[in-house]
C-alpha cells in the first residue's frame, strides 16, 4: 500500500542530511529540505509497454522476456508506468509490482524511472514515496489536468513543490499536452528548475523553440530537459538536451541509441540521415496508431507487445498492413 502522507514526516531528517552533505550545489525554491540530486540522464530511455495476457491481465513473465532482449541494448535506463506504459488503467498493486520487477532485472547502473503522478498532490506524494520503496531512482510526475482551467502556473509550481520537497528520490516534471490537454507553462518549469529536487523535465510537446528556451534559461542549474519523442531527438539535441523518453525505443531502441551516439560525437550528416528514417514509423506508434501500433510493431523486432487494456482497440487488418508498409519504406523491415 502506499504511504499515507503523515508516514512522509520520518523521511525529513534524512533528506536534510543528504542536502547538509553537499550545500550549495543548487539554490531552490524549496520550503522542505530535500535530496540534492546528481544523477546524470544522458542517453536514451524507452517508456515501456506493459505487456497483458489474452485475458489483459499483466504478463510479468512476458515483461522479463522484454527486458532480457533489452539487456544488450545501451539504455541509460527504463521508464515504467509513463504513457506508453497505459499508467491510468493501472491498479495500484500492479503499479507497484511492475515497479518491484523492473528494478529486480535491472542493473544498478541504470536507472529506473518511475511514473507517479496523479490528480492531487497528496495523492502523488504518496505514490512517488511508494514508488521510491519499491526500486524506482527517480519519480516522473506528470502534469494533473483534470480540473485544467485550475491549473495556473502558480497552482503547478506548488504542486511540485510540495511533491519535490516530499519525494525521497529525483522528481522530473513530466509535460505530455497530447494527452493531458495542458502544456507546463515555461515559467512555472523555469521557477521549479531551481527546486534541490526536481532533476529535469520530460518534454512531449515537441516544440522546439521551447526546448532551447528551457536549455538556455537554466543553464546555471542542474537541470536536464529530455526530448518525448524520437522524432525531434536530433533537434533536441542540436539546442542542448540531455536525451529522450522515446516510445519507438521499444522497437527501435538499438537505432536510436546509435543516433544519440553520433549527435554526442558531432557526426551530424551521419545523425540526420538516420533521423530522417525514424521520423515516420515513430509518428505511426505515437501520433498515428498509438499504443495499439506500437505493440503491434514490437512483434516484428522479436519482443513481446500483445493486447492492450480495454478500452484501447487493436489495430484493424488494413492498419496493421499500414503499420508495416510505413517501416518497410523507411528501411526497418
Amino acid at each position: 500500500m502506499a504511504l499515507s502522507t503523515r508516514l512522509v514526516s520520518p523521511l525529513r531528517p534524512a533528506l536534510a542530511a543528504l542536502r547538509r552533505a553537499a550545500p550549495g550545489q543548487r539554490r531552490g525554491l524549496s520550503t522542505q529540505p530535500g535530496p540534492v540530486h546528481t544523477l546524470n540522464l544522458r542517453g536514451i530511455f524507452p517508456p515501456l509497454t506493459t505487456p497483458f495476457s489474452a485475458t489483459q491481465e499483466v504478463d510479468y513473465a512476458r515483461l522479463e522476456g522484454n527486458l532480457c532482449g533489452y539487456a544488450s541494448i545501451p539504455f541509460r535506463g527504463l521508464v515504467v508506468l509513463g504513457s506508453n506504459g497505459e499508467y491510468p488503467y493501472l491498479s495500484l498493486r500492479e503499479r507497484l509490482e511492475l515497479v518491484s520487477c523492473v528494478r529486480r532485472a535491472l542493473p544498478r547502473d541504470r536507472l529506473l524511472l518511475a511514473g507517479s503522478g496523479c490528480e492531487s498532490t497528496q495523492a502523488t506524494i504518496e505514490l512517488t514515496v511508494s514508488m521510491a520503496e519499491a526500486g524506482a531512482d527517480v519519480a516522473l510526475v506528470v502534469t494533473p489536468c483534470y480540473y485544467r482551467g485550475a491549473m495556473t502556473s502558480a497552482a503547478l509550481v506548488q504542486h511540485y513543490t510540495e511533491v519535490a520537497d516530499a519525494s525521497p528520490i529525483p522528481v522530473v516534471l513530466y509535460s505530455v499536452p497530447a494527452n493531458t490537454g495542458l502544456d507546463l507553462p515555461l515559467e512555472a518549469v523555469l521557477t521549479l528548475a531551481q527546486h534541490p529536487n526536481i532533476l529535469g523535465i520530460k518534454d512531449s510537446g515537441g516544440d522546439i523553440t521551447r526546448m532551447g528556451l528551457m536549455v538556455h534559461k537554466t543553464r546555471q542549474e542542474d537541470f536536464q530537459v529530455l526530448a518525448g519523442s524520437a522524432g525531434f531527438l536530433l533537434a533536441s539535441y542540436a539546442l542542448g538536451a540531455s536525451g529522450g523518453v522515446c516510445a519507438l525505443a521499444n522497437v527501435l531502441g538499438a537505432a536510436l541509441c546509435q543516433l544519440d551516439g553520433l549527435c554526442r560525437e558531432g557526426r551530424w550528416q551521419e545523425a540526420r540521415d538516420l533521423q530522417h528514417r525514424l521520423i515516420e514509423p515513430n509518428l505511426a506508434v505515437t501520433r498515428r496508431f498509438g499504443i495499439p501500433g506500437l505493440k503491434k510493431a514490437m512483434e516484428w523486432f522479436g519482443y513481446y507487445g500483445g493486447p492492450c487494456r480495454a478500452p484501447l482497440a487493436p489495430l484493424s487488418s488494413p492498419q496493421v498492413e499500414e503499420l508495416r508498409g510505413i517501416f518497410s519504406a523507411n528501411g526497418w523491415l
